[in-house]
């Protein structure tokens, strides 16, 4: 397999997969949205709460702060040395108090562990009017998207590397005219494909065409775009759903030598 990386902009990545699979990719890709273990709020133990959301708004609010964190200091508490009692290799606490009136940002968290905080401090949580108060403690821990939401660290798609099939037409101006992305152009009497990275199959210019261009998906050929919601890069992200499906690979072979 091959990959050529087309475009990394602060939480994006778009990358170029050859001499793969639809299989691969597609499990790829789920691993990517739903595998990788990542560290959120998960519990909140209110002291006070007299704003005018509930205590479940707020929890809810908290559990979908992304947090900045390093993946490779934090365990999953079922496989951390405490046997998931809880200890700071697998547990982060936060806690937070104001009083109004303010707005309570993700800045007023306060961590037990300094290099674990928000990825902005401007994420408001909760607005507080005149003499109304909040106090809470939150837990964060490690946890996957097939647990829950709030735990997953990425927007994962892909998409097949297309290709324009033209026989001779006398009428490739009005084709070209007619994709909606600009990524068409004329060589003689055929239309080509000037970016093939960008088509995302639309086939109007099939459309256009009345049968003279047809719009055909490599199956081995796949374009990348994830998205980060969570603290971590997406190299990163696609780093760890490589490794974590190469360990699939490795249990379901070892279970088969017992079969």
């Amino acid at each position: 397999m091959k990959i050529k990386i087309l475009s990394k902009k602060g939480e994006n990545l778009k990358f170029v997969l050859e001499g793969a699979t639809p299989a691969f990719a597609n499990s790829m890709r789920r691993i990517m949205i739903a595998e990788v273990p990542n560290l959120t709020i998960d519990t909140v133990e209110f002291h006070d709460n007299t704003s005018a959301l509930f205590d479940e708004i707020v929890a809810h609010r908290l559990g979908m702060i992304p947090l900045e964190f390093d993946p490779e200091k934090f365990n999953m508490q079922n496989d951390c040395k405490c046997d998931g009692k809880g200890c700071p290799s697998c547990q982060v606490f936060f806690a937070l108090e104001k009083t109004g009136p303010a707005m309570a940002y993700s800045s007023d968290l306060k961590s037990s562990n300094k290099s674990v905080k928000p990825t902005s401090p401007d994420f408001p949580i909760v607005k507080l009017l005149k003499e109304q108060h909040i106090k809470v403690e939150a837990t964060a821990r490690l946890g996957t998207g097939r647990e829950h939401s709030k735990f997953q660290t990425s927007n994962a798609t892909y998409t097949y590397v297309i290709s324009v099939e033209c026989s001779k037409t006398d009428d490739a101006k009005r084709i070209v005219n007619a994709c909606p992305k600009n990524i068409l152009e004329v060589k003689g009497t055929k239309v080509v494909l000037a970016d093939p990275y960008e088509c995302n199959e639309c086939k109007a210019c099939e459309e256009a065409s009345g049968g003279d261009v047809k719009v055909v998906g490599d199956p081995s050929k796949f374009v990348f775009t994830v998205e980060s919601i969570s603290g971590l890069d997406p190299e990163y992200i696609v780093g760890k759903a490589a490794e974590i499906l190469e360990g699939k690979a490795k249990e379901f072979k070892d279970l088969l030598k017992d079969v």
